[in-house]
């Protein structure tokens, strides 16, 4: 018997043994990253090919079902330091504008970040301070990099002073640098954003000049001082550059999101083109950042603010038909008229009319909606959301009403 004991004994720590070795390949087998990378020298497998093929199909919506309702506040410290107080709709004791934006009902903030600025708003330390100031408030950050010392938009982004004259290489590694260098600080601080920007608008491309007195619209290459990043002269160097922050900011923050901003979000040409240069060049980045003004469009002949934000809803799914792309409102705005009730009113309306399509007539590839701004008085931007007295306009209640806001 005591044979036939021994015998059994053995055959159990044989099937345990077994058992822990299938364990161990599975879990050999599972990659806590993208689960596409295979070990050094090896050949891809047909499973690896399964999940490439995978990869290239368009996306489903995102598991994640979180409706991020933010606002671009970055020139909120500069505000403060000029004396100017903001309040809720009651008036009361002036409150901080990230603690204010939460209490008119945001989840997330959203600042910009220049190189090397004049001042010291915008600059690294200014938005690590705004980034502790939102995560204080339990609040979403996106982080927005110009890679210029000043604005960079669809007609200027300007190549940082410290950054001329250097070649393409010279200058992806200086982009590289600064969204490492930046990231490391919020990183060290214990500051995880959940997006960050590669560029802010970057319709005609990135870290290109054109030279003094000229505009950038409809000029020729030869009025341009230096293209080493426009999307019509140097194509592939955009999408190099548009690379190089992709991976630069997954090397500090593994999970977070990265955005490639365009502007005229009703226009799908605008997306064809620049997401399709991207596409020839195999650019890696997760999310597209739209910017939707039906104020700005006009300036391009669209009077129609219904049949724009119509548009860009209908973008959002052409996107993510075409390039497999989810999407998110990064910049939107209204004109604060405080002597005409009527124009408050129908800012309201328009903002709750796209609060309320991209949350629910996206099929789910919209993930949010920010404003841009909405704390300046409209003596220093009118598509701002608050007024002379530093208390927020009725455009601002369309974030806690929009769905029954008609």
């Amino acid at each position: 018997m005591k044979r036939y004991a021994l015998l059994f004994n053995l055959v159990l720590l044989l099937l345990a043994g077994c058992t822990a070795t299938r364990q161990c390949n599975r879990e050999d087998d599972s990659d806590p990253g993208n689960g596409t990378e295979t070990p050094s020298g090896a050949k891809p497998g047909k499973k690896d090919k399964e999940d490439k093929d995978k990869d290239e199909r368009p996306v489903e919506p995102s598991k994640d079902k979180t409706f991020w309702l933010g606002a671009d506040i970055s020139w909120a410290t500069e505000m403060e330091a000029k004396g100017e107080s903001l309040y809720g709709f009651e008036g009361g004791e002036a409150m901080e504008c990230s603690a204010l934006m939460k209490e008119l009902g945001l989840n997330a903030l959203r600042f910009r970040v220049w190189v090397d600025p004049a001042g010291s708003f915008c600059d690294k330390d200014d938005l690590l301070e705004k980034c502790r100031r939102a995560k204080a408030q339990g609040m979403a950050i996106m982080v927005d990099f110009h890679y210029s010392d000043y604005w960079a938009d669809p007609q200027h982004q300007p190549v940082p002073k410290a950054w001329k004259g250097h070649s393409f290489e010279q200058m992806k590694e200086d982009l590289r640098t600064h969204t490492v260098e930046v990231l490391q600080l919020l990183k060290d601080n214990g500051i995880e954003p959940r997006w960050v920007q590669i560029g802010n608008e970057t319709t005609h491309g990135l870290l290109w000049d054109y030279k003094s007195g000229r505009s950038a619209m409809g000029s020729t290459q030869r009025e341009y001082a230096d293209t080493v990043g426009h999307i019509d002269f140097a194509p592939e160097q955009y999408a190099g550059f548009i690379q190089a922050g992709h991976e630069a900011a997954k090397s500090v923050f593994p999970r977070t999101k990265t955005i490639v901003h365009l502007d005229d979000g009703w226009n799908f040409a605008v997306y064809e083109k620049n997401l399709g240069i991207l596409e020839k060049y195999g650019v890696d980045y997760d999310m597209v950042g739209m910017s939707l003004y039906p104020y700005w469009a006009r300036e391009k002949g669209r009077n129609d603010a219904d049949g724009v934000i119509s548009d860009c809803i209908a973008n959002i799914r052409k996107v993510h038909s075409r390039f497999g792309k989810e999407t998110i409102i990064v910049e939107t705005g209204f004109e604060v008229d405080e002597g005409n009730p009527a124009v408050l009113e129908e800012g309201r309306r328009q903002l709750a009319r796209i609060i309320r399509e991209a949350r629910n007539n996206t099929a789910g590839y919209c993930h949010g909606v920010f404003y841009w701004e909405p704390e300046c008085r409209p003596s220093r931007y009118r598509l701002g959301a608050f007024g002379s007295d530093g208390r927020p306009t009725p455009i601002m209640s369309a974030f806690k009403d929009y769905d029954s806001a008609l």
